[in-house]
């Protein structure tokens, strides 16, 4: 991952209870447990996982996510937090919770979901990509026992969230489809509290599980690493075809969805990709799915590579504007127009944003209030 939605702070009861202090902190000191490194034979996080089926020979095979990984009795997938014993196979981590902090919903990003929400955003380790530049490669290229975390059961989520003022809870920083079954169990929590959960993720998830867990959802960004195979298979480590599929069954599970788009110098950035990207979308989801194209800094294992100039990301957004995508954005330049939401039809100024703040929002009943327009977006 690589984008706006990183940690703000970390997972220590001091951090977490700093970054809440503006509204909260009286509420919820005593309510973190101090963090801590676990062991690896630590059993409160160990739960039955779903989405798998037994081999020969004490082998099992995931089918959480595509990529179905065959483990050994003993071994874990490439995860790193499922892990086959005797047979069985089993999550690491629920509840498992390495970071969380109360953050505004445009850092996710997600631009057309409740404006202004505050959101309360954890995750634990692990990921089932190998991004050559995420940013959070300190948590989701872990193993659980390799970090810190402490321990929330999902009800507990549902009431921390409520003590920072937190109408959403989010599933990110590292990949929410790894630490599914805690995900899962959380976001009805949250649903049955009047709370909203959202996933931010890479979208690579089977679509057996995707169905079971979409109607939880309030919303869904997913970051869409490229548009070929050749650039999944060597800078993520994964597939395209998986995530493209993904976003195809959230459209048609009606999941409000929104795309994030690392342009990454020289790997990810011509006008011929780009065009294709934004055809794709605008042919298979429809020309109102919020696309946003976010600025990479060198990071991880590429450093070498410079920052995204502003022009790569102005001339992305011409592309999605110029295919008949009605919402494209531009992120990590704060101040930029392009953070702003526009009137498709009559081009008036709805949203007005300056980096992960909302300046002024004139949406009205879901509509344009100088046309009329309808707005897709959950307002």
């Amino acid at each position: 991952m690589q984008n706006s939605d990183k940690p703000m702070s970390g997972f220590t009861r001091r951090e977490f209870l700093r970054g809440l202090a503006a509204t909260a902190a009286a509420s919820l000191a005593g309510s973190i447990a101090t963090g801590a490194v676990l062991s690896e034979k630590d059993d409160r996080f160990v739960r039955p996982a779903m989405y798998w089926k037994p081999l020969d020979g004490g082998r099992v095979e995931c089918n959480l996510c595509p990529r179905k990984c065959g483990v050994e009795k003993g071994d874990r997938g490439q995860c790193g937090v499922r892990e086959n014993r005797g047979g069985i196979y089993y999550t690491l981590v629920f509840g498992r919770v390495v970071s969380q902090h109360i953050d505004p919903i445009e850092k996710k990003p997600l631009f057309h979901f409740k404006p202004g929400s505050r959101v309360y955003s954890m995750a634990t380790a692990g990921c089932n990509l190998k991004c050559d530049f995420c940013q959070n490669w300190a948590i989701s290229q872990s193993r659980p026992e390799e970090v810190a975390a402490v321990r929330l059961a999902p009800e507990r989520v549902v009431t921390e969230a409520r003590a920072g003022d937190a109408p959403v809870i989010a599933f990110t920083y590292s990949e929410p489809i790894v630490f599914y079954e805690y995900a899962l169990a959380t976001a009805r929590a949250a649903k049955k509290a009047g709370l909203d959960a959202i996933m931010i993720s890479n979208g690579s998830i089977n679509p057996e599980p995707l169905r079971r867990l979409a109607p939880e959802l309030g919303a869904y960004k997913v970051d869409l690493k490229a548009f070929t195979e050749d650039y999944y298979r060597k800078i993520c480590k994964s597939r395209l075809a998986p995530v493209l599929e993904t976003l195809k069954l959230l459209a048609k599970l009606k999941v409000w969805t929104e795309i994030v788009v690392l342009i990454v110098p020289t790997l990810n950035d011509s006008d011929h990709e780009i065009r294709s990207m934004c055809k794709w979308v605008h042919n298979e989801l429809g020309p109102d799915v919020p696309i946003h194209f976010s600025k990479f800094w060198p990071t991880y294992k590429l450093q070498t590579l410079p920052s995204t100039p502003a022009s790569t990301l102005n001339r992305a957004r011409r592309i999605a504007l110029d295919e008949g995508l009605n919402y494209a954005y531009i992120g990590n330049i704060p101040g930029h127009e392009g953070e702003n939401t526009w009137c498709p039809q009559c081009k008036t100024k709805l949203i007005h944003r300056v980096s992960f703040a909302v300046v002024k929002n004139l949406i009205k009943n879901g509509r344009c209030p100088n046309c009329s327009r309808a707005i897709p977006g959950v307002w």
